[in-house]
């Protein structure tokens, strides 16, 4: 009993920490348009999307936002000497909090995300051929590109339409 009490102490200071970072990352990602933006994505919260605008900084100093995975370090990385080339894991350079983010945001957008997107749909396909990890590595490369042009064009995450084809107006005919 003596020792409990004093662990339980620390244990409610700490939770008091949190409360108070977590307040105040929802208040900055509140005052922030391309934060606010980036939470249009699914599985994209305040935590991350205030991650990736902090760490991509300018947008536009990428010439291409497929550089942003290489980036991030969701790139292959590659060994090539003379006649060897072999394709390895992920490079994993770049910002890891960042990366493991965009993990947790595929890793959503397969698992927990209801409605059909053609991205998802894609990683779907990487996850039948191979498996459900590398999807997800996949569809955060993806997905850290799709962000980043939400960023240059400010446009929020566009859900496709649904095809409710129209019925077709039967025409009287004269008499």
């Amino acid at each position: 009993m003596l020792i409990i009490v004093p662990l339980l102490e620390v244990i409610e200071a700490l939770e008091n920490a949190v409360a108070k970072l977590d307040k105040a990352v929802k208040k900055a990602v509140r005052q922030d348009s391309l934060c606010r933006l980036l939470m249009s994505a699914p599985g994209v919260g305040p935590v991350t999307a205030l991650a990736f605008v902090s760490t991509i900084g300018d947008p536009k100093r990428f010439k291409h936002s497929s550089n942003v995975g290489a980036y991030l370090g969701l790139t292959v990385r590659r060994h090539q000497s003379g006649e060897v080339d072999r394709s390895g894991r992920i490079s994993k350079f770049g910002n890891a909090m960042l990366r493991g983010l965009l993990y947790e945001v595929a890793n959503s957008m397969l698992c927990v995300v209801r409605k059909a997107h053609p991205v998802k749909d894609w990683a779907r396909g990487i996850k039948k051929r191979s498996c459900h990890k590398k999807a997800c590595v996949a569809l955060a490369r993806r997905m850290a590109v799709i962000l980043h042009r939400m960023l240059v064009t400010g446009e929020a995450f566009r859900w496709p339409q649904e095809h409710n084809p129209k019925p077709p107006q039967v025409v009287a005919a004269e008499a």
